[in-house]
């Protein structure tokens, strides 16, 4: 860390900052913060701001200010300030990607514990770029940025794993990307160029998930007019993955604990011996070993799977990763769409901050393609996402701000926050028509009518 910019009007705050930072840093102090600042050639390490001075006092702007000094500065770290009843627009600074923050008045103490902080997660990134020179694919790259430690342990045992033949058993909720993870498993492994497998097999029929692993002779079964080479076969020098392993039947684990024993196995309906030496990657959301104890699932089976077991975090427990995940989502949609739109609308960011994510990586990615397909301008906007992610952040938000508030007035904020979003969703689907509104909710079109005048909703505006 040579280069700091510090961006504060107070003099004071500054002097006191660039005695901490010692004489072989270079320091610049600006009143104000513009592209011409960032982009005047000289090298930026670190920027300490004060969300104050942001254009529109909030910290609303400060994830366009991150991103467009570090489209110029990669590397930059950013410390925000603020003075303590602003302190929700510094936390809010951080999740749109300052790195840590500091509250007025400033101590001493305070800027070494946070320049500390920030210096040991830029070795931490140093460290992780060298593993990625060193050991990921370049077409992997954007996949496994993160900054969640939960996740970089997850990345730590993928490259451990990846170059072995062990078997692998991914744990975790619905949707946390465990079939991304096998593919970047197998992209990694000594045997990248063999196929790559992959059967959901909680998505078919029991009677069908033993054909489809090993295969069936012709007259195995009603139906059967003809040979079938099943996945084992298909995967001969490369890697299956099976997905939802925990759904397979009883018949089909004492097969599978076959290969897994020896690497052979018999199609349905057939004699001859077949080999395979496919790596086995599977996946669950269930707890086998519970399911193993019950009697459910092979114990000897679940021990055969677990060599090496990795389970992967859930979206509400890597929100840092966020910014990050959603960029990558929209780049992806700009490929497949071509729509020109480059980010989100001020606000969504922060309701996405708040929200819980059952769904996990795949309900993000669910709905920003929903919101990308019904969007026509450059931003996606809260009306192009679903009531449940907007309308929770902002009673979230009404909590948090009422904390020293009665129950009954803090209820009320929440309430009044839920009716006006769910007002101009509403008169927005049928454009301003109030009968059609008030039948669609149960009520009578004045009381409609008395609500919109309620909460400042203008159905005019919702007129085509």
């Amino acid at each position: 860390m040579k280069d700091v910019l510090i961006v504060c009007k107070d003099a004071q705050i500054s002097r006191l900052i660039h005695s901490k930072l010692g004489r072989v840093v270079t320091v610049r102090t600006v009143s104000d913060i513009s592209l011409a600042e960032i982009d005047n050639g000289h090298p930026i390490d670190l920027v300490f701001i004060d969300v104050v001075e942001l254009a529109d006092k909030t910290a609303a702007g400060f994830e366009k200010i991150v991103r467009e000094v570090r489209r110029l500065h990669p590397l930059v770290q950013f410390i925000a300030m603020a003075p303590k009843p602003m302190v929700r627009q510094a936390v809010m600074a951080v999740r749109q990607g300052a790195d840590d923050y500091l509250t007025y008045p400033i101590d001493g103490e305070e800027i070494d514990l946070v320049l500390k902080s920030v210096q040991e997660n830029r070795l931490k990134d140093q460290e992780l770029d060298y593993l990625r020179d060193q050991f990921w694919k370049s077409d992997w790259l954007d996949i496994i940025h993160t900054k969640n430690q939960s996740m970089r342990n997850v990345l730590e045992r993928v490259r451990s794993v990846a170059p072995t033949i062990a078997t692998v058993l991914l744990l975790g909720d619905t949707g946390t990307g465990k079939g991304l993870m096998a593919r970047l498993i197998h992209r990694h492994s000594h045997r990248s160029d063999g196929p790559f497998v992959s059967l959901h097999c909680g998505a078919i029929p029991e009677t069908l998930v033993e054909s489809e692993l090993f295969g069936h002779e012709k007259g195995a079964f009603t139906g059967a007019d003809r040979r079938k080479i099943g996945k084992f076969e298909m995967a001969q020098e490369g890697t299956i993955f099976l997905d939802e392993i925990g759904t397979i039947t009883h018949a089909t684990q004492i097969k599978l604990l076959q290969v897994l024993q020896d690497g052979t196995f018999n199609r349905v309906g057939g004699k001859d011996i077949l080999h395979t030496n496919a790596r086995i990657i599977g996946a669950t959301n269930a707890d086998l070993e519970k399911m193993a104890k019950a009697g459910s699932f092979r114990k000897d089976l679940y021990y055969r799977l677990n060599v090496f077991p990795i389970e992967l975090p859930a979206l509400r427990d890597r929100k840092e990763d966020l910014p990050h995940l959603v960029t990558l989502f929209l780049a992806n949609l700009e490929k497949k769409y071509g729509k020109a739109i480059t980010g989100l609308e001020s606000g969504i960011a922060d309701a996405m901050q708040d929200y819980s994510w059952p769904g996990n990586l795949r309900e993000l990615e669910n709905i920003l393609e929903r919101a990308y397909i019904l969007e026509s301008g450059s931003l996606l906007r809260s009306g192009s996402f679903p009531d449940t992610l907007i309308i929770g952040s902002k009673i979230v938000q009404a909590a948090n701000e009422s904390k020293s508030l009665p129950l009954s007035q803090a209820r009320q904020i929440a309430i009044d926050e839920f009716e006006r979003t769910y007002l101009e969703n509403l008169l927005k689907k049928h454009k301003g028509r109030i009968n059609v509104s008030a039948k669609e909710a149960h009520i009578t079109a004045r009381q409609l009518s008395r609500l919109a005048a309620k909460h400042g909703v203008d159905k005019t505006k919702y007129k085509s």
